[in-house]
C-alpha cells in the first residue's frame, strides 16, 4: 500500500479530531461482546442456492402440488394452508377489486406511463393514489375490532354499538357504508357468497348491524360498499386490517399495470416538454408585461394584515385564487389514526 493509499480522507486525519480515523478499529467504541451481533431474522421465509422456503413450504413443491396463488397468501399472512371454501372466497374478493375501471389510481397509473418511465413506477404511482378515501381497510377492520371489543367489556349490543358507530362516522369512508353501490349489487353478493361458502362469521355479522344503523341515521338512501364488504369478508378469513391493505393495494396494482400499458400502446409516450398547454385552456389573469425593478413599490402588496376586517377581506380574496389552497376549508382526515 504505498503513501496516497495511507492517507486520510478529508479531514479525517486532524488531529483536533476525537478518533484517529486513519488507525481506529471498527466503531468509534468497542464493540458489545456479551450479546450477539445484529442480525435480520424472519419466520415468513428464507432462500438458499437449492430452495425457497415460505413458513415451512418448499415454494416449488407447493406449486407443483397444485396449491395456487391465494393459497400461498393464506401460508404468508397466516401460516397455513386455507379451506377449499377459503380460497375460494379470496379468489372471488381478489378478481372482484383487481379492477376499477377508470379510476383515479388506474388514472394516475396512466400519466406517469406517459413520462417515459418505468411500468413499475406508474403502478406505485397509482398505489399511492390508492388512499384513505378510497380504501381505508385498516381504518375499517380496526373500527371492526373496537366495537366487538366494546361489545363484549361494556356489555352493550351488537346493535348498540353498531348505532354508536354510524352517528360518529356516517359519510367517513372508512365506515364501509355509503350511497357509493346503490345500483351496484356487487358488495351485496360478496357478502351472499361468503354465506354461501359458509365463511361468514362475526365481522360480516357486525357490519350488516352498521349498515342497519347507519341507514336508520342517514338522511339519505346508504347501502353496503366494496370497502366494508370487502374488508369483513376477508376479516373473517382471518386476515389482519393491515394484511388486507397489503394484499388488496398489491391486488390493484396488476389492473394498474394493464391500464399504464394500454396507455403506451394507444398513446405513445410523451418527452419532457413536449406537452404543449394551449392558452385556450388557461383562466387565469390577461397576459401583462413584467413591470421593471423600479416599479415594484408601486404594485407590490403586503401579505400582511393587522385588523379583523382587514384579513377577512384579504382571505376572501385569495380564496378565488385556485391552486392556492386558500379554498380548501379542511384537509380530509386520515381515518387510520386512532384518536
Amino acid at each position: 500500500m504505498g503513501d496516497l493509499d495511507k492517507k486520510p480522507v478529508g479531514n479525517l486525519g486532524d488531529p483536533r479530531l476525537l478518533y484517529d480515523y486513519a488507525n481506529r478499529k471498527v466503531g468509534t467504541v468497542p464493540p458489545d461482546t456479551t450479546r450477539p451481533y445484529f442480525q435480520w431474522v424472519s419466520e415468513v421465509a428464507y432462500k438458499n442456492v437449492h430452495r425457497i422456503v415460505a413458513r415451512g413450504y418448499d415454494t416449488t413443491e407447493f406449486v407443483e402440488q397444485g396449491y395456487g396463488l391465494v393459497d400461498m397468501l393464506f401460508v404468508d399472512f397466516q401460516a397455513r394452508i386455507p379451506l377449499i371454501e377459503e380460497e375460494k372466497m379470496l379468489n372471488y374478493v381478489m378478481i372482484l377489486t383487481l379492477e376499477d375501471g377508470l379510476s383515479m389510481p388506474a388514472g394516475i397509473s396512466r400519466i406517469v406511463a406517459k413520462s417515459k418511465t418505468f411500468l413499475t413506477q406508474a403502478c406505485g404511482a397509482s398505489i399511492l393514489a390508492f388512499g384513505h378515501a378510497h380504501g381505508a381497510y385498516s381504518a375499517f377492520g380496526n373500527m371492526l375490532i373496537e366495537g366487538l371489543r366494546r361489545v363484549e367489556q361494556e356489555g352493550k349490543t351488537k346493535r348498540e354499538i353498531a348505532l354508536e358507530l354510524a352517528q360518529e362516522k356516517l359519510g367517513d369512508p372508512a365506515l364501509g357504508v355509503s350511497d357509493l353501490m346503490l345500483k351496484d349489487p356487487a358488495a351485496k353478493r360478496m357478502f351472499a357468497q361468503a354465506e354461501k361458502l359458509h365463511v361468514a362469521g362475526k365481522y360480516v355479522a357486525f357490519t350488516k348491524e352498521i349498515v342497519k344503523a347507519a341507514q336508520q341515521v342517514s338522511d339519505h338512501p346508504v347501502d353496503l360498499d366494496l370497502l366494508g364488504a370487502t374488508g369483513a369478508t376477508m376479516m373473517d378469513l382471518g386476515f389482519t386490517p393491515e394484511a388486507i391493505w397489503g394484499i388488496l393495494a398489491v391486488t390493484r396494482s396488476f389492473g394498474a399495470g394493464a391500464h399504464a400499458i394500454e396507455e403506451i400502446e394507444r398513446e405513445g409516450m410523451v418527452g419532457l416538454g413536449q406537452a404543449l398547454t394551449p392558452k385556450e385552456d388557461y383562466d387565469g389573469p390577461e397576459d401583462r408585461p413584467v413591470p421593471p425593478l423600479g416599479d415594484r413599490d408601486k404594485i407590490a402588496k403586503p401579505a400582511q394584515t393587522y385588523t379583523p376586517d382587514e384579513w377577512r377581506k384579504a382571505l376572501d380574496e385569495r380564496k378565488k385564487l385556485h391552486g392556492s389552497g386558500f379554498a380548501i376549508v379542511e384537509e380530509i382526515k386520515d381515518p387510520s389514526k386512532k384518536r
